[in-house]
């Protein structure tokens, strides 16, 4: 009977082979799970600033309205008639939306999926219990977006496109 002498060098070779495909393998899963991360965090940063771009025409037509110097009658009448009635959002308070903490609730506006139909944004989907929220700040013109979710870094989660703008 003939003994193949070879055989011993191929059984090595072969799980040589299965070893090195399971580091690149391992190292393949680590870098995947990075680039999903990163484009989580990128889909959700384009997401709040096309709402920043088009939330920053209310509040500048807002500001316009008001005035020099409004009074608060004349503060809520306008932000009535331009954030609830054209801009179709609601005042997060009457929403019932539960934020964490960090989001100043009593201060923002919940986009609405009417809103978002209405501002050309409905391809932006909301997970269960996600809310993209606007607080609107007159006096300056300006506007910070939250997201109720919002983005899990090193631990701590970031909420307002500025905290997540400053995430390298």
């Amino acid at each position: 009977m003939k003994i193949n002498k070879d055989l011993g060098v191929t059984l090595i070779s072969l799980v040589v082979t299965i070893v090195v495909l399971l580091i690149i393998a391992g190292i393949s899963i680590y870098s995947g799970k990075d680039v999903i991360k990163k484009g989580k965090l990128e889909e959700l940063r384009t997401n709040m600033l096309l709402i920043e771009a088009k939330a920053k025409e209310y509040v500048e037509e807002a500001n316009f309205k008001m005035g020099p110097s409004p009074d608060d009658v004349k503060k809520e009448e306008v932000r009535n008639e331009i954030y609830v009635e054209k801009a179709k959002l609601e005042k997060a308070t009457e929403a019932g939306i539960n934020a964490p903490s960090e989001i100043p609730v009593q201060e923002c506006y919940n986009i609405t999926q009417e809103a978002f139909k209405e501002w050309g944004l409905d391809k932006i989907k909301s997970e269960d219990n996600e809310y993209y929220l606007i607080k609107f700040n007159d006096e300056n013109a300006t506007v910070e977006i939250y997201n109720t979710l919002g983005y899990s870094d090193n631990g701590t989660v970031k909420y307002s496109l500025t905290d997540i703008d400053a995430i390298k």
